[in-house]
């Protein structure tokens, strides 16, 4: 019994104590793990509830207001405006459900609204999204939300279409519903599921419409869900909410409205109660293992006497007092393992004893290589680099890691850490060219190339070279430069000036962010050619070019498209903010002179101007209409700007 307790296997025994606290720490893990199942089933089965109740609530209160703007509308056939008028007043009963009433004839001119509003009576709505909706489908409409111009609120238009007694289209009727201070959400203010539960309505296009404690234009961006529900899905699903924690959640359709209900819960909520519970739970078996903890100590403090023997010999043999264990134990176990310690010394000592001459060769050949080289151990840590890469990247051998990492460019920076680590991780080839601040001040083009070394099909760490690329760089960003510029002037040339105007179509088609062209040509530019020479020729382009750079913004991009033929690409630019600019290019490169033999020549341009519009899906386009603008302008008498494009009716969604 003795033999058997001095062994390290008896004394494993000890480790019992500990594993009925581990299978007792599983069981509350899994308690945990299924009461949250449960409760997280039974709370999405209350939300599914809850969404369908306010769901049919608002769909019921859309209904309602749509059947009675359907009920108005025959009543309004065959009338006149002032019987319109007349007609909306005996209906105010329905501003307990409207903000507005409007009336619009067949042409989407309002012929009638109540309560009346300066302006709004005549303004002609035939290009509106919901008016050329209406004009086709004899379906009730609901329009997107939209900021009122007096009140500021969020608001919708309900409309109904009028038809005349044959059934032709002749106009809308339309209600706006106040979403802020309106009753149409104000039963939703209280709360129905807690202290955070919230209920939310959103449009088919992603913009609230209600959420308590939220402008109604916040986006709720970053939520998968929303995005299928918006698409028509209704169903319960768990996920991160707007505030990045993990939330149930329940989607229905409102379909007159064309509107999503979204009704949250957070998890933190829904658990809280089981949370107490286990919290008790865990404090009984916390004081039950502080009990076993202290029973514990006892017994192992005086079983482990021998091994604190052993531990304190093992640290004098590693600071060099003693060169071997001398263990006096009756323990078998530790008796075989100071004898296999002693060997391991005895092969440890002669195998340092090698590696310090392979070191001391390995740093002669690293150290006289005119080739930046660097050491790293699998964790990436630089153990070495040789004399050639300190002197390229101005650093001393006593730089710490933070300081290297932080001469690299900040924009590469990050790129080259992440490519590093994954290197690390996947014993992949590591190749990277990054810009590196030297100790003088001179920024460094640099490509760093490294590879994993292995010894016996095992890892060891990692070799690399770091050259010098700088003018190498500096030759390639000069022909990119060439390649897209004019020589002469500086500007951009055909292919460069294309690319950029294929990029500002591309946008206006994504975001339909307005941009305008500007294409002119030097009107009586041949007689500077003819009579001075081409130099004086070059002269004058010279100067023109520079006028018109400083003219426009930085944000715009000028060519010179060939010959006496440029271009102004004016991004996030209005038609009429462009004819401001054209106007006063004309007027100062007018002032343009040189002189040849006492002879001074001045030049005009002949301008053609156009903005972007719907349709245009090629820059050839763009430029056609732009280039007939320009030949316009010359077979007009020259020293003239034209616009190819129409006034764009913005005064409408001024009003609106």
């Amino acid at each position: 019994m003795t033999r058997f307790l001095c062994s390290l296997q008896g004394r494993l025994l000890a480790g019992l104590a500990a594993t009925w606290l581990v299978i007792v720490g599983i069981l509350m893990v899994l308690a945990w793990q299924y009461g949250k199942a449960l409760v997280d089933e039974v709370n999405l089965d209350h939300l599914r509830d809850e969404s369908r109740l306010i769901a049919d609530g608002l769909t019921e209160k859309v209904n309602r207001r749509l059947n009675a703007l359907g009920r108005l509308a025959p009543n309004l056939q065959g009338m006149s405006p002032d019987e319109l008028g007349t007609a909306l007043d005996r209906n105010q009963a329905l501003l307990e459900w409207f903000e507005g009433i409007m009336v619009t004839g067949p042409d989407g001119v309002v012929l009638a609204d109540w309560p009346v509003v300066e302006g709004r009576v005549g303004l002609d709505t035939s290009e509106t999204e919901y008016f050329r909706l209406m004009s086709h489908s004899p379906w009730p409409y609901v329009s997107k939300p939209f900021v009122g111009r007096a009140s500021g609120d969020n608001l919708v238009l309900m409309l109904v279409p009028r038809f005349d007694e044959q059934g032709a289209f002749s106009g809308v009727v339309g209600g706006m519903v106040n979403l802020t201070g309106g009753g149409l959400f104000r039963w939703l203010e209280r709360s129905w599921l807690g202290e955070e539960g919230r209920v939310s309505v959103l449009s088919a296009s992603g913009e609230v419409l209600f959420h308590p404690g939220r402008t109604s234009r916040q986006a709720f961006n970053g939520l998968p869900s929303l995005d299928l529900a918006l698409e028509g899905w209704e169903g319960e699903t768990i996920a991160r909410g707007i505030d990045g924690e993990s939330t149930l959640m329940s989607y229905r359709q409102i379909r007159p409205a064309n509107w999503v209900v979204k009704v949250s819960l957070p998890r933190s909520q829904v658990r809280a109660p089981l949370g107490d519970y286990l919290v008790t739970l865990w404090w009984a078996w916390l004081v039950l293992a502080v009990v076993l903890m202290f029973s514990m100590r006892w017994l192992v403090r005086r079983m482990l006497k021998p091994l604190h023997r052993l531990e304190q010999q093992i640290a004098q043999v590693g600071a060099g007092e003693r060169r071997y264990l001398a263990l006096s134990t009756s323990m078998e176990e530790l008796r075989q393992v100071a004898g296999s310690f002693n060997r391991l010394e005895h092969e440890r000592l002669s195998a340092l004893e090698h590696l310090r001459d392979r070191q001391a060769f390995l740093d002669a050949v690293l150290g006289s290589t005119p080739i930046g080289m660097f050491v790293a151990d699998l964790k990436g840590h630089l153990n070495y680099m040789n004399p050639a890469l300190l002197e390229l990247l101005g650093l001393d051998a006593s730089c710490t890691p933070e300081e290297w990492w932080g001469r690299i460019h900040p924009d590469d920076r990050q790129g080259t850490q992440d490519m590093w680590r994954h290197s690390l991780s996947t014993g992949n080839d590591f190749m990277r060219q990054l810009r590196f601040h030297h100790q003088d001040g001179v920024t460094l083009w640099v490509e760093v190339h490294a590879s994993q070394v292995k010894g016996s099909d095992q890892p060891l760490g990692f070799v690399g070279m770091v050259k010098d690329i700088t003018e190498r760089r500096q030759q390639e960003a000069l022909q990119r430069w060439e390649a897209e510029h004019d020589p002469l002037t500086g500007l951009l040339n055909r292919r460069g000036f294309e690319r950029r105007l294929e990029e500002a179509l591309a946008e206006y088609a994504k975001t339909g962010t307005p941009s305008v062209l500007i294409l002119f040509d030097l009107d009586h530019f041949k007689p500077i050619n003819d009579e001075g020479g081409h130099a004086l020729g070059d002269e004058m382009l010279r100067r023109i070019a520079q006028v018109v750079a400083w003219e426009v913004r930085r944000s715009d991009h000028v060519a010179r498209q060939g010959g006496d033929e440029f271009a102004v690409l004016l991004p996030s630019c209005t038609l009429k903010q462009a004819q401001e600019i054209a106007e006063s290019l004309r007027r100062v490169v007018s002032e343009v002179t040189v002189v040849n033999e006492s002879r001074v020549y001045s030049i005009t341009l002949s301008m053609g101007v156009t903005a972007f519009q719907e349709g245009d899906d090629a820059v050839e386009t763009v430029l056609a209409r732009a280039d007939a603008a320009s030949y316009k302008a010359k077979a007009n008498g020259r020293n003239a700007v034209v616009m190819a494009d129409p006034d764009d009716g913005s005064l409408i969604d001024s009003l609106w």
